[in-house]
């Protein structure tokens, strides 16, 4: 049995895991990011990465309506930190150009000398949210760092100048 000729198809061993799609449609495997595309897959949907000694396949755990699970096939990243990305896979992917930059409804109105600086932010900013914690009506008394001197026994180096014998 031992000394028949080889199959023609040479085996191939590859590893299996799951792993999960990033909203960037990016799969993470051994440090490195692979491409999937994006109107095949949702973000947190579970794939499976099928990686052989030079190539990673990235299969889809169901089927699509035509029976077919691979998504996409790469080149296995040499090292660690490598984006391996077809850039036709971010077909459809949206450009972030339409987002919104503030938390707020509008964007807050610039505040110049001899406008007052206590106005009441709008309700659905960020500064209106922190302003309502409780935490934002603490009333922070404040002192001289010299009594913290004093308390400690301590005494600031650069302001006594008296000599050591006279003290």
């Amino acid at each position: 049995m031992a000394l028949r000729p080889l199959p023609p198809a040479p085996y191939v061993v590859a590893q299996r895991h799951l792993r999960y799609v990033g909203k960037d449609c990016l799969v993470a495997f051994e440090a490195n990011l692979y491409s999937v595309p994006a109107h095949r897959v949702q973000p947190r949907q579970l794939v499976e990465v099928r990686a052989t000694k030079a190539q990673i396949m990235l299969h889809a755990t169901t089927p699509d309506h035509t029976g077919q699970t691979l998504l996409a096939t790469h080149q296995r990243a040499v090292g660690r930190g490598c984006r391996i990305v077809e850039e036709r896979h971010w077909d459809g992917l949206p450009t972030g150009a339409g987002r919104r930059v503030t938390a707020g409804h509008d964007l807050p109105a610039r505040q110049g000398r001899g406008k007052s600086h206590n106005a009441e932010p709008a309700p659905g900013s960020l500064l209106g949210l922190l302003s309502r914690t409780a935490a934002a009506h603490v009333e922070v008394g404040r002192r001289p760092l010299s009594v913290y001197d004093e308390l400690t026994g301590t005494r600031p180096f650069n302001t006594d100048n008296t000599p050591k014998e006279a003290r």
